[in-house]
């Protein structure tokens, strides 16, 4: 479900989380086959074909979901994507994050507005903005 994709994500870098990401994605495209997989997914097959490949840090969250829900083990994208918000607007209950600290504190070019609109979905989120913002909540969570 993305959050599950690493056991520890407060000991990752942004890089090796969206890696874990990846791999937990491209998992089920392996099963499924990539032409399969971007047919029954509606994502564009030449990311499909990248992500089978290797690094896809573009990746939006909506798409990685529909690609996990190909999936027995997954929901569908819809749930997946709102079980990651869930999870991280937990974590920042917990760790006493607000977006503003969040934005200052990772290497995206995103203010707070910004990280906000990305976490209740109004902007889409990238893998590699997930990661960044995931493993600084979960960071946060660990001290």
């Amino acid at each position: 479900m993305l959050y599950d994709a690493a056991d520890d994500p407060a000991a990752l870098s942004t890089t090796e989380l969206r890696e874990a990401y990846e791999t937990q994605i491209r998992t089920v495209v392996d099963d499924v086959g990539v032409e399969a997989a971007a047919a029954e997914s509606g994502v564009d097959e030449a990311q499909v074909a990248a992500l089978a490949d290797g690094a896809v840090p573009e990746m939006h969250v909506e798409d990685a979901a529909a690609l996990l829900a190909l999936s027995d083990d997954y929901p569908d994208s819809e749930a997946i994507v709102l079980e990651l918000r869930d999870h991280l607007l937990m974590g920042m209950t917990t760790g006493v994050l607000d977006v503003d600290t969040i934005a200052s504190n990772v290497a995206l070019d995103l203010s707070g507005q910004e990280v906000q609109q990305a976490l209740e979905g109004r902007t889409s989120m990238t893998l590699e903005q997930l990661a960044a913002i995931h493993g600084y909540i979960a960071e946060r969570n660990d001290r």
